[in-house]
């Protein structure tokens, strides 16, 4: 399985949702524009607009490092807004492990599934 899955959690700091909101529409134009491997970018919010959950994919590890790459800088400012936690689903490569290290995300490599 190439195909990299993430699921971002984040919980938004109190009084922050829409500032959050704000820096969210600018990653997803920036995706929408830049990104060439992401097949999925989809952003949840629960009802009392304190957490949001990002469902992405991506072709593999390579689109996900171009990814990081067009939004590192949004991200560390949604950061300041938000603590985040981070799921890795897939085999990521070394050098999206290192990418991604002080992020501290759990990965879950692929076992079974209806593709395999």
């Amino acid at each position: 399985m190439t195909e990299i899955q993430v699921s971002a959690r984040f919980s938004i700091h109190n009084g922050k949702y829409d500032e959050f909101v704000g820096l969210a529409d600018e990653i997803i134009e920036i995706v929408r524009e830049q990104d060439g491997g992401t097949q999925q970018y989809d952003w949840f919010f629960n009802e009392n607009h304190d957490e949001c959950v990002v469902r992405e994919t991506y072709a593999d590890s390579d689109a996900l490092l171009e990814h990081i790459d067009h939004v590192g800088a949004s991200l560390a400012r949604l950061l300041e807004l938000s603590d985040i936690s981070i799921e890795i689903y897939g085999d990521p490569s070394v050098e999206l492990l290192e990418a991604s290290a002080d992020l501290e995300p759990a990965v879950y490599h692929f076992h079974a599934g209806l593709d395999g």
